[in-house]
């Protein structure tokens, strides 16, 4: 059974307050991505955190929103399976989702439509006992695929990379990672940890986010 929560306005600054120094981070963040792109463009890039509470879900939900605002097909995926938000962020129900497509053979994506225009939600879905194997299977790559081809970019959340190995197993099937830290609570160690982890597998990392870093004002007066 689904449940269909309210929009989180405070987690979308984008949305909430276009004009404040936030917000015109994350366009400066996608500006960024769409320059480390120029030679290989890129059409899926997993987000994930070094650990739990950094921000990892609003980082992607409001790059999504930045995205689809300067005329990006967007599709957003919540491949967290074990505490999902994307839903929550946009006001949407969880299920059906993901794990729902992956059951059904890919046959019919439950893609849902969000408020911003070009933007479209895959939620989690029904969360499955070993999610690890499910994005790992060849279903799951078909699913990914079909998205990429029905979309500019495709934005991936997945769980902290330190905590368990989903992250590791997505980082291989996309074009590119980002990985969120937060600059009050990640310790350097574990950042590190996390880095090892994502280049063990290959991944191609694209760059960090810091979360809430303290700024002085006077940086965006202009």
């Amino acid at each position: 059974m689904s449940t269909k929560p309210s929009s989180d306005a405070n987690s979308l600054i984008t949305l909430a307050d276009p004009r404040s120094p936030a917000s015109e981070a994350y366009r400066t963040l996608r500006t960024n991505i769409q320059f480390s792109s120029l030679d290989k463009p890129l059409h899926s890039i997993l987000i994930t955190g070094v650990e739990a509470g950094e921000g990892k879900s609003t980082t992607l939900a409001n790059l999504a929103v930045v995205m689809a605002q300067g005329g990006k097909r967007v599709i957003a995926v919540d491949c967290d399976l074990r505490r999902p938000t994307l839903h929550k962020l946009f006001g949407l129900s969880s299920e059906p989702g993901l794990t729902t497509a992956v059951l059904n053979n890919a046959s019919d994506i439950p893609l849902q439509d969000t408020a911003i225009d070009g933007l479209r939600l895959l939620t989690s879905g029904p969360l499955p006992p070993h999610p690890s194997e499910l994005l790992g299977s060849r279903q799951f790559e078909l699913i990914l695929a079909h998205l990429v081809a029905d979309a500019d970019i495709v934005l991936l959340d997945a769980p902290p990379v330190v905590a368990v190995s989903d992250a590791a197993v997505l980082a291989t099937k996309v074009d590119g990672v980002i990985l969120v830290v937060n600059a009050g609570k990640t310790k350097r160690d574990m950042a590190r940890r996390a880095r090892s982890l994502l280049e063990k597998v290959n991944a191609h990392l694209l760059g960090v986010v810091l979360n809430n870093a303290p700024l002085e004002r006077s940086v965006y007066q202009y």
